[in-house]
């Protein structure tokens, strides 16, 4: 296991530049995620990271050695892609121990690691089927059988989970957060999906063209958001973000109100609330509570509230927000604006 240090990183493609002046350090055993729109450069930050492409300024550190110039099989990193890439005229047994043959390591040893890495991962009975007979999440695990074998300094993920159904992520997500948990290995993983990085980072990255816009623990990006840009990313359904004129007694129009569809209460029952009038749109029932849709002065607004008062399309009625739920952000700079 080791530390993972990006020091003012830059990768540049011809006049443009995916990752500009990248800082970050990654702690020993930590489980980092790095999270962003499309485009937005973190699967170029872990292909750095990974040799498999050249930094174009700054340095990154594994421990405490620099590998900018360090081919990538001498890294010491295990890499799990979104595409299996398994061998398909070879067993499971065999996908497993093919890295450790090349690497001429000793028979005896690549079985230990290999009936190691099986009994982790429940591939025990699947051991001599080919990829053809396993699941998509079967043919995951096996992706991920091929990293722990390799007993790497640190496992970097590239959207690892995303050619698997909605079910079927979910469980796969839990079984990599309790190996990561019980192999304690320095662990950085790459999503677009901002669910994924919430509920499986120690801390999480959010990038935005190339740029780091803020790094912290789940909790704290959700409460906390440093711009416009984090507090539209994290959190699902996304927070309200409008003109400060459209909510009264807030701000002017040099202001961006923000708060989350979760902090909406119907009525006005609070003494610390900001109350304001909106439309009902559309209702989305979703069982235990309804998401609400609706405008106000021509704006649209989202409230998640619970399902035992029914509302309906077209009513006009009064919502609020606690007034420590509700965030300022300066509208020219998209920066928080601190009371």
């Amino acid at each position: 296991m080791a530390t993972v240090t990006y020091e003012n990183v830059t990768k540049k493609f011809d006049d443009t530049a995916a990752v500009r002046d990248f800082t970050l350090q990654v702690a020993d055993g930590e489980f980092m995620v790095l999270v962003g729109p499309s485009g937005c450069g973190k699967s170029t930050a872990l292909r750095m990271l990974a040799g498999l492409e050249k930094v174009s300024d700054g340095r990154i550190l594994i421990g405490e050695r620099v590998v900018n110039n360090v081919a990538p099989q001498s890294r010491d990193i295990a890499m799990v892609f979104q595409s299996y890439a398994l061998y398909p005229h070879m067993t499971v047994y065999d996908n497993l121990a093919f890295g450790l043959r090349n690497h001429k390591v000793p028979k005896k040893e690549i079985d230990r690691r290999v009936r190691k890495a099986a009994d982790i991962l429940d591939l025990d009975p699947l051991i001599k089927r080919k990829p053809k007979q396993l699941s998509g999440g079967q043919r995951q695990r096996v992706a991920l059988g091929r990293a722990i074998v390799r007993e790497p300094e640190a496992f970097l993920m590239d959207e690892p989970l995303s050619n698997l159904d909605a079910q079927l992520r979910v469980q796969t997500r839990a079984e990599i957060l309790k190996l990561q948990e019980s192999l304690g290995t320095t662990t950085i993983y790459v999503t677009h999906d901002q669910v994924e990085a919430m509920t499986m980072g120690d801390r999480i990255a959010v990038m935005k063209l190339g740029v780091l816009q803020q790094v912290g623990p789940p909790e704290e990006l959700y409460r906390d958001p440093h711009n416009v840009f984090v507090a539209g990313f994290i959190g699902s359904p996304a927070m309200n973000l409008v003109s400060a004129a459209v909510i009264d007694g807030v701000g002017g129009s040099d202001r961006i109100a923000g708060f989350r569809p979760e902090h909406v209460d119907l009525g006005n029952s609070r003494a610390d609330g900001v109350s304001f009038e909106a439309r009902v749109e559309v209702v989305e029932y979703l069982g235990d509570e309804q998401l609400v849709h609706m405008t106000r002065k021509e704006t649209s607004l989202q409230a998640k509230l619970p399902v035992e008062e029914k509302l309906s399309n077209g009513q006009e009625l009064t919502f609020s927000v606690p007034r420590d739920k509700l965030l300022l952000f300066d509208a020219q700079t998209e920066e928080r604006v601190r009371a």
